[in-house]
């Protein structure tokens, strides 16, 4: 008898009975979660105007957020190709002879940031002028041409971005024969300038709106716990603990996020293609080719996680407020 208990000891304790039941108690909590899981997205559609209505408000309020990271994704694209000089003006000095023109020319070509240089003389500025301006037959009673000569200098690639621009064009402003230097990248300063101020504003708005998904669901999940009542008490009676309890609840929230993230991604992407043929017809009288970009999986996974986790936290945070309130009379 006794090594009957011996024994049945050694089998109790061995490291495979006790791995058994690891991988038994782990089947066994996927198993109630997934339940769970799937009970609390049928309970959302007992009330299944109230769900709906709750959902599409989530789905604008993510969906706007969504729509600013979309719009941001494709400005910044635009943004990006022009974030180049592809040309520098340099406006000569009017009393310059051509031979020091030719100087000046020759002495640029040498320069290793600079990949061609193109002359426009005084006549050739004017003709230009006038055929852009319309005003040739008030230009041809003018004493004297009031236009400069030009060198249109093209850097090289590795120049064309700011650092490298402004760079080159301190070099060329010390040049005597030089009288002023433009680069066509200035003003692509002030509406980055302008764009970052744009994001910094719309991130506060996202973050509200963010805020509002988090209460929203809070208060639908407070409703449902005080329209339930009755029901979570009998629970207890019955010796049902809180994390039994309070687990649909928090599943539920999360099926709310979740949702709502999936309608804000519908929304957006019924939007990029509402807003595609206008954006093809305004390229085409550019003669450029540029496309919406709408989200890509991994933002669109992104979107939908954000959507379950806000559900999850705001449902857990007012479960955790409400449902210890609650106890049997």
């Amino acid at each position: 008898m006794s090594i009957n208990m011996e024994g049945n000891k050694k089998l109790s304790g061995s490291p495979r009975i006790n791995k058994v039941s690891l991988i038994g108690r782990i089947k066994s909590s996927l198993g109630q979660h997934t339940r769970q899981l799937t009970a609390s997205f049928t309970e959302l559609w007992k009330t299944p105007f109230a769900t709906v209505m709750t959902i599409l408000v989530l789905g604008i309020a993510l969906s706007l957020p969504t729509v600013f990271h979309v719009l941001y994704k494709n400005v910044e694209r635009v943004s990006g190709q022009w974030d180049s000089a592809s040309e520098i003006s340099l406006f000569l000095k009017k009393d310059i002879s051509e031979e020091r023109v030719q100087v000046l020319i020759n002495k640029l070509s040498l320069y290793k940031d600079i990949e061609t240089v193109t002359y426009i003389s005084r006549h050739q500025a004017l003709e230009e002028f006038k055929e852009m301006s319309g005003f040739s037959k008030a230009l041809n009673y003018l004493d004297e041409n009031p236009l400069p000569a030009v060198l249109v200098v093209i850097p090289v690639k590795s120049a064309m971005n700011t650092a490298g621009s402004k760079l080159l064009v301190a070099k060329l402003e010390r040049e005597q024969d030089i009288d002023l230097v433009r680069v066509d990248i200035d003003w692509i300063e002030k509406l980055q300038a302008i764009f970052y101020l744009v994001v910094d504003i719309v991130i506060g708005i996202a973050a509200l709106l963010l805020l509002s998904v988090l209460l929203i669901v809070s208060n639908t999940i407070r409703l449902n716990i005080l329209n339930q009542r009755s029901e979570i008490e009998v629970l207890k009676l019955v010796g049902a603990t809180n994390s039994f309890i309070q687990l649909p609840y928090i599943y539920i929230g999360a099926w709310y996020g979740f949702l709502g993230g999936l309608i804000a991604w519908l929304f957006t992407f019924i939007l990029v293609l509402w807003l595609q043929s206008g954006v093809m017809s305004l390229t085409g009288v550019y003669q450029v080719q540029f496309e919406i970009i709408s989200l890509n999986f991994q933002e669109s996974a992104t979107l939908l996680g954000v959507g379950a986790l806000l559900g999850f936290i705001a449902s857990f945070i007012s479960v955790k407020q409400y449902l210890v309130k609650i106890e049997p009379k």
